[in-house]
Parts: structure tokens; sequence; C-alpha cells
């Protein structure tokens, strides 16, 4: 036990163990703005995860479409870029590989579809939520400067995920484990977040 008060603080805020994410699918929940991206970025550069296993959604977009997500056509070849996005998933679960589907899957639908492709190699899947107060979400959206959405769609996208996305709505549909990721609302910076995470 600790002999003073000064250890006694130090033990009660001792950092909790990461949380320990296994080798399978790893799903991104959450509206744009609400710090996907910046999560994922921490992640590859803590050394948590490699590059490679990321499959973003807007970065396929941006390869086939030779264009950025905010001067792509509305809906451009959206067939194509999630064709793609599976055929990077399929290829890195089928060889033992993690992948981390990074687009927003806040729709029963857009999950399904990855939880049926990691089903196919019974892979888990961890699904971790990025949920920020609307104030927050909407701020965050500013700050960005995004042109290719509004904040009419930031709005729609905040409510399906609300509707749609809760931990228990999650598991049901398949989710083997539900994690929310911190963020400002939280007073945690994407670093933070990513260090509380740790993958097989």
């Amino acid at each position: 036990m600790p002999k003073n008060p000064s250890e006694s603080m130090r033990y009660l805020t001792a950092p909790a163990s990461p949380i320990r994410v296994p080798t399978g699918l790893v799903v991104l929940v959450g509206p744009p703005a609400s710090g996907k991206t910046s999560f994922v970025r921490a992640l590859i550069e803590s050394g948590r995860i490699d590059a490679e296993a990321v499959v973003s959604s807007d970065e396929i977009r941006a390869e086939l479409c030779g264009t950025s997500p905010a001067q792509a056509e509305p809906d451009a070849a959206d067939a194509r870029i999630f064709e793609e996005r599976d055929r990077r998933i399929v290829a890195r679960l089928a060889t033992g590989r993690s992948a981390v589907a990074e687009s927003t899957n806040v729709t029963p639908q857009a999950r399904a579809r990855l939880i049926a492709i990691a089903g196919r190699f019974d892979a888990p899947v961890t699904m971790l939520r990025f949920d920020p107060e609307i104030t927050d979400l909407l701020r965050q959206y500013t700050e960005r400067g995004r042109t290719d959405l509004t904040a009419a769609d930031v709005h729609a996208y905040a409510a399906a995920m609300a509707r749609d996305a809760s931990a228990d709505q999650l598991r049901s549909e398949g989710a083997t484990t539900v994690h929310d990721v911190p963020g400002r609302h939280q007073a945690t910076t994407p670093a933070e977040a990513a260090a509380r995470f740790s993958f097989a």
C-alpha cells in the first residue's frame, strides 16, 4: 500500500492497461469529422498498426477517381470504390492479418457487408465507436474546412449514428467487441486515445 498521500494519488491515477484488439477486422464507426482519421494516424505514428492495415474508402476514392474526396462527383464510382475496399480487406484477412475499415459505417447495411466478409474467415470483428457531441462534431467539421459535406450532412450522419449505432446494436449485428474511442469532449487527444489500445 502507498505510504504517503502523493504515492496514493499516483496509485489511484495510474493509467489502465491498453485495451487489446485481436487480429481480425476492425471497423471504425462514426460520422465525418468525428476523429477517425486522426485516431488512425496516431495509431500508425505510434507504431501500433501498420499503415497497410488501414483500408480507407476516401483514399480509394482518390486513387480510382484521380481526385480528392472534396473534388469527386457525388456518388462517383461508389460500386468500384467499395468493391476495391472489400478486395483489400479480404486480401488481409485471408492471410491472417488485421484490416481496419476506415469509413463512416453508421448504417446497419454498411456494417453488414463488412461483418459478412469477416465471417468468411472466422475473423473477430472489433468495432470502435466515435460519437462526439454534436457541438464538437460541427466544430471539428468547421475547423477542417471540408467542402465535400455540408453542416446538414454532418447532422444527418450524427442522427444515423444515434439511431443505428449504439453499442448494443453493434453487438446484436455480430460485433465481437465494441469500444468507445474518447475525443475532444473527454479532453483526449488522438495520440492519447490511440495509447488506450494495443493491436495483436
